[in-house]
């Protein structure tokens, strides 16, 4: 697959062709999918916690004679019947995360790649370096490019102007090779790929 190279002014940079081992194969919606639950679960904190009676700080001497009163036989104050008692099955910390395999993931990844490029999503362009951190300067260009929801995928480092620029547009997200995921290729319209991107990806599954 070919695709043309352009620069953030718009013009074009020559041409790369996409090894279709990582962006010409036939989507796995299957895959693609075991990632995303993964990649959600495993960001899930699981700090939501509730008190149950054993937490909470009350006398649990019986609040009245058992018979006689003509009331319920009531027990300890700490019981979840009681306003200010313990709650019955409440949630408790946990850890949320579940297990993939790497290659798995890695194979989900390539999917996600696939179906962008499928669909006409992918677009290349030379480099994202700026000498200016000036955010209006960019979202102008960002603009004529068409990039109003992307996610822009640079080298192993993202240049430090542009990604000051970059990161108050709305709907546009920076980061570096190492970071590309399934869930942010699929999350953006738009899959902007720098020439450095691409020969990492590359040749990270070579």
């Amino acid at each position: 697959m070919d695709l043309k190279i352009t620069t953030l002014e718009g013009k074009e940079a020559g041409s790369v062709t996409l090894n279709k081992d990582i962006f010409g194969l036939e989507p796995r919606k299957d895959l693609i999918q075991r990632c995303i639950v993964w990649q959600l679960a495993k960001r899930r904190a699981g700090t939501h916690a509730v008190k149950n009676r054993a937490d909470i700080a009350r006398t649990g001497k019986k609040s009245g004679p058992q018979k006689g009163s003509g009331g319920a036989r009531h027990g300890s104050q700490r019981a979840n019947l009681f306003r200010g008692g313990g709650r019955s099955f409440g949630p408790h910390p946990r850890d949320h995360s579940i297990d993939l395999p790497k290659k798995v993931r890695a194979l989900a990844l390539r999917h996600a790649l696939s179906s962008k490029a499928k669909d006409g999503g992918i677009v290349v362009i030379d480099a994202i370096d700026t000498t200016d951190a000036k955010t209006k300067a960019l979202a102008a260009q960002f603009g004529k490019l068409g990039f109003s929801n992307a996610l822009i995928i640079g080298g192993a480092e993202i240049n430090e102007n542009f990604g000051r620029a970059a990161r108050n547009i709305p709907n546009i997200d920076v980061l570096p090779v190492q970071g590309i995921n399934v869930y942010d290729i699929l999350r953006r319209h738009k899959l902007v790929l720098t020439k450095a991107a691409v020969e990492a990806l590359e040749a990270r599954f070579a």
